[in-house]
């Protein structure tokens, strides 16, 4: 015997199997099975073969019950009758050893009871047949679990989405024949699906409430069951969405004019495993970030003028949003995209916002125009920042921090920022020399030599060169005639004319310091600017 169809994921019917047979095989009385599910190929040359046969099967015999006493015409009608009465999806009559044709009482007797009736040639063995069912069945299953797979790689897409709940029941009703409404613990809709074969539902959500009523009220897993005379919704099922500890957090609903298959069941388990996954997140996952998170925003000044005990709780939430304790040091890490390629195009940031909370081991991450922002109680030794840049990114690793001391550590890593960019290297705040210049950059630093020497640089080399040069000399002389003039070989008067013509040119006060210090500043890059 086989296992209840629901059991089974393939779907191979009475008339794909004979299509696959070979063309020597009749079909002398069509019952109407062709579209039902074939269960299995069973030859029995029993009397009664009922009490070892279940629903859709085709029984193969080669007469012997039909010889002898067994021939006679109500013994084959009894014979007949028991096989309809039994479910069998139809009958086929083997050629030899016993018979050169099919009797006609039993012709007679299938038309009578409306089985299909089929000849098989004594050429086409019995085991053939069952072989050919046996593989077909296996190319189907193969077929169905491949759907399958692409199904549950569309849900799990669909659950990193900017609207997952909507996204997820889009999926489930593309490949499911229902129609379906997710509804939140408060009994309200959140989201629905429609599926076009299925038509629309006409079910009211206040029509749901009794059965609504029963899901948001019952424990454990279940499926309760309601029916109503409105089309695409003879059979509807309601699923609870379950907290951990069996809370009821929500309820999926959905409506079809026939029971689902296997595979269709699989496909609404899946659907509703991911739901479930997406309201505890939401509702009765990791309160720690959210804690936070609100603490912080409705009391920013609390981090300064918060008692003991208040930062103590602030930093018990920020070790759990890490995997860390209070005590353990923690640190700001900036991610900036060098040659990473782009994701795709509206796609969610769900999935690049987990790949950094995987890899840095946190739930406190941002996403950010130049990159992402961590906060990270790993000390993102070179293993780990060779897996990042790996993938086209470069990090401002920043020093151990205290919960207080986050906002100026998110500070000293930002000012390296622009280095990190234009070098293509990733850098350490503790292992940085803090000088104006590094922490400025190239691209920086060559933008404002530009501006601010724009006059001079505008020049033909054989004038801007040597007003730069006494212009570097002069500044790096602390503004000195007589050292700026030994420096460079030139007489004292010829440093304060060239130095003139400079200040005529870019139209400023070199007594100035802060011009003297910005001018100082862009003479470092322009080199740079110039061989670009």
């Amino acid at each position: 015997m086989q296992s209840d169809p629901a059991g089974r994921l393939s779907f191979v019917t009475l008339e794909q199997f004979l299509a696959q047979l070979p063309p020597e095989l009749k079909i002398l009385h069509d019952g109407g099975s062709g579209a039902e599910l074939l269960r299995w190929v069973e030859p029995s040359e029993l009397g009664d073969p009922t009490p070892y046969l279940v629903d859709g099967e085709l029984v193969l015999t080669s007469g012997l019950p039909f010889l002898g006493e067994g021939g006679s015409r109500g013994k084959v009608d009894a014979y007949v009758e028991r096989l309809v009465r039994a479910g069998v999806a139809a009958l086929g009559f083997g050629i030899q050893p016993y018979f050169d044709a099919v009797p006609q009482d039993l012709l007679a007797a299938c038309r009578k009871h409306n089985l299909t009736l089929l000849e098989i040639p004594e050429s086409l063995p019995f085991a053939a047949i069952g072989l050919q069912f046996s593989q077909l069945l296996e190319s189907d299953n193969a077929r169905v679990f491949r759907q399958l797979a692409e199904t549950n790689r569309q849900l799990m897409r669909a659950v990193l989405s900017s609207r997952p709940e909507h996204e997820l029941l889009a999926v489930l009703v593309q490949r499911v024949p229902v129609w379906a409404m997710l509804f939140g613990a408060d009994g309200r809709v959140r989201a629905r699906g429609h599926n076009r074969a299925g038509g629309r539902t006409g079910v009211e959500p206040s029509t749901l409430a009794p059965l609504l009523d029963r899901l948001l009220s019952g424990s454990g897993p279940r499926v309760e069951t309601d029916s109503f005379d409105i089309p695409g919704s003879t059979l509807v099922m309601g699923h609870p969405l379950r907290s951990t500890k069996d809370a009821n957090l929500g309820a999926l609903i959905l409506g079809s004019d026939a029971p689902l298959t296997a595979a269709q069941n699989s496909v609404v388990s899946s659907a509703v495993g991911l739901l479930e996954l997406l309201v505890r997140q939401r509702t009765s996952g990791s309160l720690a970030p959210s804690q936070l998170a609100t603490a912080v925003l409705l009391h920013p000044d609390s981090l300064i003028t918060g008692g003991t005990r208040h930062i103590n709780g602030l930093k018990d939430l920020l070790a759990q949003s890490l995997s860390s304790t209070r005590s353990a040091p923690i640190r700001v890490v900036q991610g900036i995209k060098v040659d990473a390629p782009d994701w795709p195009a509206g796609d969610s940031p769900v999935r690049e916002l987990l790949q950094w909370r995987r890899m840095f081991d946190t739930k406190l991450v941002e996403i950010t125009e130049y990159g992402f922002a961590a906060i990270t109680r790993l000390k993102v030794d070179d293993a780990l920042l060779a897996d990042v840049e790996r993938l086209g990114w470069r990090l401002v690793i920043g020093d151990p921090a205290e919960l207080t001391d986050l906002p100026e550590a998110y500070r000293r890593a930002a000012s390296l920022r622009a280095r990190v960019k234009s070098s293509g290297t990733s850098a350490r705040v503790g292992e940085e020399s803090w000088s104006v210049t590094g922490l400025l950059g190239p691209e920086a630093g060559t933008m404002l030599a530009a501006r601010l020497l724009e006059p001079i640089l505008a020049l033909e080399p054989d004038r801007r060169d040597p007003l730069l040069a006494v212009l570097r000399g002069w500044l790096g002389e602390n503004g000195s005639w007589d050292g700026t003039a030994k420096a460079l070989g030139l007489h004292r008067n010829s440093v304060r004319r060239q130095i003139g013509v400079v200040a005529e040119l870019l139209d400023t006060d070199l007594n100035q310091a802060q011009v003297r210090a910005e001018l100082w500043i862009a003479l470092q890059y322009v080199d740079e600017l110039l061989a670009a």
